[in-house]
């Protein structure tokens, strides 16, 4: 998993460089203004970054990144590295479950939970823009959803590196 850099207060449990890398305004602007991000946005009144250092040594080790972003980070990997993206839009079974979620966790004060409410609608409507949609009714579903597009993307013909010269090799009798 990607690690975002966000300008929001740490919720309890969290734990630095794990679930985010808290940092404040004037840091995250510097950040934006060395091109430190793959990715960045304002969502829900914070903003939230994607260092670029940690995904770039990941995938020259030849490993697959996942990233927890939302439309206009997407929107902007898309644009940099679209062949090298696979785009997942998660969404909630009901409005009523997401706010109950939402509640459950205990992380929120109320105002930011209607916040969030009255801007899912619109944070919902670019799902279309997206190559794949899981309803998340259960966790361990929606993880194994993941795992099985992962799996077939990798099977792709032009994801397989080397695959012509294998196949040479083994009409030449190899």
């Amino acid at each position: 998993m990607s690690v975002s850099a966000t300008t929001r207060q740490k919720r309890p449990g969290e734990v630095e460089g794990i679930d985010y890398y808290f940092v404040d305004t004037t840091t995250f602007n510097l950040m934006v203004n060395r091109r430190e991000f793959l990715e960045h946005a304002q969502v829900f009144g914070n903003y939230y970054g994607t260092p670029r250092e940690p995904v770039e040594q990941a995938l020259s080790e030849g490993r697959d990144v996942l990233f927890d972003i939302d439309w206009q980070g997407t929107q902007q990997l898309m644009e940099s590295a679209r062949k090298d993206v696979i785009t997942v839009f998660v969404l909630p079974p009901s409005t009523r479950e997401l706010e109950r979620r939402l509640r459950n966790r205990a992380q929120d004060t109320d105002e930011v939970v209607a916040s969030r409410m009255a801007e899912a609608p619109s944070e919902m409507s670019h799902w279309p823009e997206y190559d794949y949609v899981i309803v998340n009714t259960n966790i361990e579903d929606a993880i194994a959803s993941v795992q099985t597009i992962i799996a077939a993307e990798r099977l792709k013909r032009d994801r397989q590196v080397g695959l012509g010269d294998f196949v040479k090799a083994l009409r030449e009798g190899q």
